[in-house]
C-alpha cells in the first residue's frame, strides 16, 4: 500500500491511498467516523474515464486540538481490531460446526 499526502494542516488531512478500492475505503472511513475528535471523513475515487485521479483520496477533518494524522492512526488501528475480532469469531464458528 502506497500513501501520498496531498494536503495536511492541524485539522485536515488529504491522503492518496494507492491500490485500494471501495471495500477498504468504506471500512476505513467508517472506523474514522467512530474515532473521537473526527468531525468528517470522506473519500473520493474518480474513474479513469473522467480524467480525474484513479486512486482513492481520503480526507479527514478533526475537531480543534486533534491532529488528523493521529486520528488516521487510531482509525487504522480500529480497522485492524475489527478484522481480528471478526477472524476470531469466524474461527470459533467454523470450529463448532
Amino acid at each position: 500500500m502506497e500513501l501520498r499526502v496531498i494536503e495536511r494542516n492541524d485539522a485536515e488531512l488529504s491522503i492518496e491511498i494507492a491500490g485500494e478500492d471501495h471495500t477498504f475505503m468504506n471500512v476505513l472511513k467508517g472506523a474514522l467516523l467512530e474515532t473521537e475528535g473526527v468531525s468528517a471523513a470522506t473519500y473520493d475515487m474518480n474513474p479513469e474515464q473522467s480524467g480525474g485521479q484513479t486512486e482513492p483520496v481520503l480526507t479527514i477533518k478533526t475537531e480543534e486540538g486533534v491532529d488528523a494524522l493521529d486520528a488516521l492512526e487510531t482509525g487504522a488501528d480500529r480497522v485492524v481490531e475489527k478484522a481480528s475480532t471478526f477472524s476470531e469469531a469466524y474461527e470459533t464458528a467454523t470450529a463448532s460446526a
